[in-house]
């Protein structure tokens, strides 16, 4: 299943965006939280500091992680506690391709349902975009 939402306050033009969550069975899923957090700690290195840039308690980013390395057959991200060195994290080979499969999916839903974005967004009533 395939839910797709629309975000009012996303700063896209027209202020509309789809936003895809993809949910396996009963109990694992994948959407743009995790998919965010991905991002963030491929760019910082850090499962701590990627929970941090996104308002998320370390333990709620570490648990999200848990959640990603136990649903998919090889883990995505990679951590190593501190030392001398101090510890880290990073995505793995699986991470970077589950992250780059649901970032093409976003892209090619965002542009397959742009026309139906737009004929609903005539629907609105003045206003309703700033909801």
């Amino acid at each position: 299943m395939i839910a797709a939402m629309d975000d009012a306050a996303s700063d896209r033009p027209g202020g509309a965006s789809l936003r895809i969550r993809i949910v396996f069975g009963r109990e694992t899923m994948l959407g743009p939280g995790k998919a965010d957090l991905l991002e963030r700690i491929r760019e910082t290195g850090s499962i701590a500091a990627a929970g941090r840039a996104m308002s998320m308690s370390y333990k709620r980013a570490w648990t999200l992680v848990e959640d990603m390395n136990g649903a998919f057959r090889d883990p995505l991200v990679e951590s190593s506690r501190g030392g001398a060195r101090g510890g880290g994290a990073r995505l793995t080979e699986a991470g970077e391709a589950v992250l780059a499969h649901y970032r093409k999916l976003e892209e090619i839903m965002a542009e397959a349902g742009a026309a139906r974005i737009g004929a609903i967004r005539a629907m609105l009533r003045d206003g309703s975009e700033e909801r």
